[in-house]
Formats: C-alpha cells, sequence, structure tokens
C-alpha cells in the first residue's frame, strides 16, 4: 500500500484534501489525522470491518476499546444511549476538548469499537482540521493514537509516516499536536464520574464542574491487571521506546548523583545511556543524551514534549533511559502516568 502524505494549514483549510481522506474513511479505509491531543488513526466508527483495519495496522490487542469521534456535539445522540446530568456538566464545560466521555451506547455501535462492553467512548475534538474531517465523512470516527501499539504516541505527522508508512490509505499533516499528550478519559455511565486515563483535563477541574470524581485504581496500578480494559491506556504497556526506561525518585541532589553514576556503569557496559531532565538540571549529567522535557514547573511545556523526546531516544540509538519524576498534582497525575506505563513501573528510589 502506498500511503498519501497531505499537508493542511488549520487556519486556511484545503477542503479539496479534507474530501479526499473523507472519501477514504467512507469506502473503510484509514486516515491518520491530527487532534490537540496527538495523532489519531481513524476509520468509519459505525463500519466494524473498518475498525479492525486499525487493530491490524496498530497491532493493537481487540479488546482495547477505540475512542469515537464526533464533529458536531448533535453526532453524540446516534452513539450514546443516555447522557447523565453529570456528562452534560462536563460537556458544556471542556467540549470541544481534550476529554473523552464513556456513555452507555446504543447497538449501532460496533463491537470492535468497544471490546464488547455495553458503553462507548466518545471525543468532541477542538482541533479544526479533525472536526472538518469527521464532519465531511458524515459519521463518527474511530480513532486511537496512530502509533504502533504500546509505543510513544505521535506528535506529529512525522512520527505517524515512520509507524504506519505502507500500512494506511492516507497522513494529514497538521502541524504539531498541542497538548502532546492523550485525552482525560472519565465514565459516566455508572455513579459517580470515574476518571480512567488523567489527561490535560485533571480531576481538579473536572470536580470544580462536577462535585466529587473518582479515580481508577488500574491508573496507580492497583486495579485488576486480569480485567478487560474499559477504556484506552489501562491495561496494557503503552507508551515504550525501544530504550528500556528507569525512573529515579528521591532528592534532586541524589537523583543527579545516582543517575551520573548509573550512565557511568552503563557506558562501561557498551551501552549507549540517555537522560531525560529539565531545563534547570541538564547541565548537570553526563550522558550520550542529556534531553530536557521543559522546565520542571511548566506542566504543560512537558507534556506536550514527553512522546517526541521519548521517540528521540530511539532517533539517537539509546539502550537506556534515566528519567527524573515529577509532582503528580494537576496536568502532572497524566504525565507520570504515561511515564510510569512506559518505565513498566521500574522505579529507582535513591534516599
Amino acid at each position: 500500500m502506498i500511503t498519501k502524505f497531505k499537508t493542511i494549514d488549520s487556519e486556511n483549510i484545503d477542503l479539496k484534501i479534507i474530501e479526499e481522506a473523507a472519501d477514504i474513511l467512507k469506502k473503510g479505509g484509514l486516515v491518520a489525522f491530527p487532534t490537540e491531543t496527538v495523532y489519531g488513526l481513524g476509520a468509519n466508527g459505525l463500519d466494524g470491518e473498518a475498525c479492525r483495519k486499525i487493530y491490524e495496522a496498530k497491532g493493537r490487542p481487540s479488546d482495547n476499546p477505540l475512542i469515537l469521534h464526533i464533529g458536531e456535539r448533535e453526532q453524540l445522540n446516534i452513539i450514546a444511549e443516555e447522557i447523565p446530568e453529570s456528562a452534560q456538566k462536563i460537556m458544556d464545560a471542556f467540549w470541544p476538548g481534550p476529554i473523552t466521555i464513556i456513555f452507555k451506547k446504543k447497538s449501532i455501535v460496533p463491537d470492535s469499537v468497544t471490546g464488547k462492553f455495553n458503553t462507548v467512548a466518545v471525543r468532541f475534538p477542538s482541533n479544526k482540521i479533525a472536526r472538518s474531517l469527521i464532519n465531511a465523512a458524515g459519521v463518527p470516527v474511530a480513532a486511537p493514537s496512530a502509533n504502533i501499539s504500546g509505543k510513544p504516541s505521535p506528535t506529529r505527522a512525522s512520527h505517524v509516516l515512520f509507524d504506519m508508512d505502507g500500512k494506511i490509505d492516507m497522513i494529514i499533516d497538521g502541524g504539531a499536536a498541542h497538548f502532546g499528550l492523550e485525552s482525560t478519559i472519565i465514565d459516566v455511565s455508572t455513579g459517580v464520574p470515574t476518571i480512567l486515563r488523567p489527561g490535560a483535563i485533571t480531576k481538579e477541574m473536572l470536580e470544580e464542574v462536577v462535585g466529587n470524581v473518582d479515580v481508577d485504581p488500574a491508573i496507580s496500578g492497583m486495579g485488576n491487571t486480569d480485567a478487560a480494559p474499559k477504556a484506552p491506556g489501562m491495561k496494557y504497556t503503552h507508551y515504550s521506546p525501544n530504550a528500556k526506561v528507569i525512573l529515579v525518585k528521591g532528592s534532586k541532589d541524589n537523583v543527579i548523583e545516582s543517575i551520573n553514576n548509573f550512565v557511568c556503569e552503563k557506558q562501561k557496559a557498551g551501552f549507549k545511556v540517555g537522560v531525560m531532565t529539565t531545563d534547570e538540571n541538564a547541565m548537570f549529567y553526563t550522558a550520550d543524551a542529556v534531553l530536557s522535557l521543559g522546565k520542571y514547573d511548566d506542566q504543560e511545556e512537558i507534556g506536550s514534549n514527553l512522546f517526541k523526546i521519548l521517540r528521540k531516544f530511539d532517533f539517537l540509538g539509546i539502550d537506556i533511559v534515566y528519567s527524573e519524576v515529577f509532582q503528580e498534582q494537576g496536568e502532572g497525575a497524566a504525565i507520570m502516568n504515561r511515564l510510569k506505563k512506559a518505565a513498566g513501573n521500574t522505579f529507582i528510589e535513591v534516599i
């Protein structure tokens, strides 16, 4: 398969390209496109066979649910059985934007989208290119991140091309994703609204709108690991570069000293070693690659850069990455969720 690569300016959208991409979706093909979070790999969300192609292209486990993206709020009525009051408040506050809401589904939604759950995950993106494509296709578009399953999510079209060239019909380049982390996922289908995946819309922000919000134990690794995942990213290893990622936790001075010692030991053993850090600390490290995520207190910048930096270590041929850890308040909860999964929860604590 030859993968078409098209570039679109989000402020001056080329409708010919959008129509070409929408036609691919209507015919059961796959199109990667930008959103404000990461790049998505889209298929007709009401076509079960088209959605199965997503799993094949990504190498994704078939019980890992997909997210349906809508171009207008009215499309929600096609796929959601009911809209609780809590969901209405969340939509009014944060849609369009980087949050996915889980509803009880209508029968029109294929099992290949939902992992055979009776619920469906729905997002209304703010990215203009994404919404133009979805509306041109005329159907909700199923779209997980456009990467090989388990690898860092793509925040640029070049990342998608590296992973998906020859596997999908088209890639739309709309520039770098703004947030760089996948959407927050919140389940409103039963009882208290529950976060299944943290993101840019934080627990604190949600509680200002709907009151008490729970966090699924699986986020901290305390849930049932044998249970089928109700939302993307809950069960399987995610966000991992080819390099082994190890998180180092402790006081600043101890972390810096320890990481430098670890780097020296691994280099003597013949490994190429990288360090993932912040602007403030980068000067203190010596390694084959020292890459900064940004300023320590700028969670938005760190989140935006995380997947790009993880991919860069692979580009540089790094074998092992030692990473500092970050505060888990606000968007930091999402950053650390992705880092823990990238590292397989491998921590070294230095006192």
